[in-house]
């Protein structure tokens, strides 16, 4: 795999590494539990997930997950990831997940990271990014509405949870 990374100046984007591990782990919040991680991470569970994440880059999986990272010394503040294929999803739409750990967030980080992972995706053959937010999650909606993303459809997961959707167009990203 060549190694990717995105960066606008101020957020960095580049594949989630084993080193990472431990960054995450002191990152997580109850935030990050309810809306992203579904679960608290233990340190098993994580160097698991970010082995499988390291593994979908090497064979061009349908995940991408990237860390998003600060400074010159690349700090870890979130993460984003792209899913190129999933439930409910059309041909050419990408799922786009993201989360800051609580001393990153309320910069604008998350908007900057979307966009960078847009414009991926885009360059990656994804026509249309999604955006997925239970409604109870103002400030994931604020991120994407202010990264140009626009309201779609709700939907509903299997055990009833409600997502509004946000959509956005790649090949506006792409430029």
């Amino acid at each position: 795999m060549h190694e990717v990374k995105l960066s606008d100046g101020i957020v960095t984007l580049s594949p989630l590494r084993l080193d990472d591990v431990e960054a995450h782990l002191a990152g997580e919040d109850e935030l990050l539990v309810r809306w992203l991680n579904g679960g608290p991470g233990t340190r098993e569970g994580i160097e698991a997930y970010f082995r499988h994440c390291r593994e979908q880059w090497d064979t061009a999986g349908p995940l991408r997950a990237f860390g998003i990272r600060m400074g010159a010394d690349e700090v870890l503040a979130g993460t984003i990831d792209l899913r190129f294929a999933g439930e409910g999803l059309a041909p050419g739409q990408v799922n786009v997940a993201y989360g800051l750990y609580p001393s990153w967030r309320g910069r604008g980080l998350a908007t900057r990271a979307v966009l960078l992972a847009s414009q991926y995706a885009a360059s990656e053959g994804g026509a249309e990014a999604v955006i997925q937010v239970e409604s109870e999650n103002p400030a994931s909606a604020a991120v994407a509405q202010r990264a140009g993303f626009t309201p779609g459809k709700p939907t509903h997961s299997t055990d009833g949870t409600r997502f509004d959707w946000y959509i956005r167009d790649l090949h506006a990203a792409a430029r």
